[in-house]
Order: structure tokens, then sequence, then C-alpha cells
């Protein structure tokens, strides 16, 4: 099954998070299938590909809880 979720990145202390399609089983920063945007906490920048994200979900993608707060925003 695909999900869409957060793929942490950047350095101690000063994350940025990849919005990524990947399959359920891999892990956090394993290899994603599409990059479908970023989110900058600190700077409460969000840069979304809404294209692509609709079409992962019309393919059957599910969308976690913190990525679909965000979408919200």
């Amino acid at each position: 099954m695909v999900i869409i979720r957060l793929a942490r990145e950047g350095k101690k202390n000063d994350p940025f998070y990849r919005i990524v399609a990947i399959e359920s089983k891999r892990k956090r920063e394993g290899k994603a299938l599409d990059i479908l945007g970023t989110w900058f906490p600190r700077r409460k920048e969000l840069e979304i590909n809404r294209k692509k994200l609709e079409t992962w979900v019309g393919n059957g993608a599910q969308v976690s809880s913190v990525v679909s707060k965000l979408i919200e925003k």
C-alpha cells in the first residue's frame, strides 16, 4: 500500500520534511516513489504540488494524519 507521509531531512535542530509517496513498509527516509513537496516547520513554509497529490490519492494512496492537517492549512 502506498502512503503519503513526511520524510525528515536537514540537519540537527534545523529539520525540514519532504512530503513523499512511499510504500508503507519502508523506512521513514527510505526510497520514495515520488516527492510531492516540502515543509519547513521553523519558517512555517509549505510547498506542495497539488496535482501530484490528487493523482496519488486518486490512485488509492492513503494520506497520513500529519500531512492531512498540513493540507488543510
